[in-house]
């Protein structure tokens, strides 16, 4: 069997944990940024878990995660 490729843009958006949940960052964390209250923007810093019905196409993205 040959090796599959991995999906370059899914692995720079999502990270997979130690116990296998993806993790995902929010929309909009750079586009018209500094007009936005310090909240907000604290807001963007975390990642958020992947919504598990997007896990059998992510798998297909991120073969080896």
């Amino acid at each position: 069997m040959p090796k599959i490729k991995t999906h370059k843009g899914t692995q720079h958006r999502l990270k997979v944990t130690g116990t296998g949940k993806v993790m995902r960052g929010k929309i909009g964390s750079s586009h018209l940024r500094r007009k936005k209250p310090g909240r907000v923007k604290r807001q963007y810093d975390g990642m958020l878990v992947l919504d598990s019905t997007h896990e059998r196409r992510i798998s297909g993205l991120l073969p080896y995660a």
